[in-house]
């Protein structure tokens, strides 16, 4: 008699996202929020006012692939730490990406695109990552995927404007005056939102804290 093979089934873990729909208005805030601060929750309730989005979902990633990820904490605690700070209606913390098994962010937008097609995703991000926004993986293509959201850090604002990123994409800006359209253009097109002068860092605090530590 032939021998039989006992197959194990292997039953995937169930994606569960934030409230989503056709035609609502969402804001995408990536990052390891290692640790979240205070530039995140005024990055996003920035966005809510001028966007006239319907929420923000702060994207809580496994790791970044740009930075060190063998001291980061376990992402259960940075989840956490993030619903603790957020404390508003209109902000879902999530670390789906985990569960869907992206590592760069391009294909987290391509997942989301084709899971809710009809809904509006708009890519958040400070001053400090269009600076270096070059250095991510098929940026340009991620221009073409979804309107962009650049906030105002500080003094990093000159820095980002003269950027390869910006540079590229600058007949894709529109005005500030015209932000609240912003959801609903076609990409490429992006923004860049004044009003969090905040130039706090995850880096830096997590420097204070090793020093402090020390």
């Amino acid at each position: 008699m032939p021998r039989r093979t006992l197959v194990k089934s292997v039953t995937k873990p169930r994606v569960v996202l934030p409230p989503h729909g056709p035609g609502m208005r969402i804001g995408l805030l990536g990052g390891s929020f290692n640790p979240p601060h205070d530039a995140h929750r005024a990055i996003s309730l920035l966005a809510l006012k001028k966007l006239r989005l319907d929420r923000v979902w702060w994207l809580v990633t496994p790791g970044n692939p740009l930075k060190d990820a063998r001291q980061l904490p376990p992402l259960e605690e940075r989840i956490e730490a993030c619903i603790k700070l957020a404390d508003h209606a209109r902000i879902d913390v999530t670390g789906f990406e985990a569960v869907i098994g992206t590592k760069y962010s391009c294909d987290t937008i391509g997942w989301l695109r084709n899971e809710s097609p009809e809904t509006h995703f708009v890519w958040l991000m400070g001053a400090d990552n269009l600076k270096d926004f070059h250095r991510w993986k098929n940026w340009r293509d991620i221009f073409m995927m979804l309107p962009i959201a650049v906030a105002d850090r500080g003094g990093l604002s000159l820095k980002a404007g003269s950027g390869l990123a910006a540079m590229s994409f600058a007949r894709a800006r529109i005005p500030e005056s015209r932000a609240s359209a912003l959801p609903t253009l076609p990409p490429p097109a992006w923004v860049y939102l004044r009003g969090v002068k905040s130039d706090l860092s995850s880096t830096q605090l997590r420097a204070e804290r090793e020093h402090d530590g020390s």
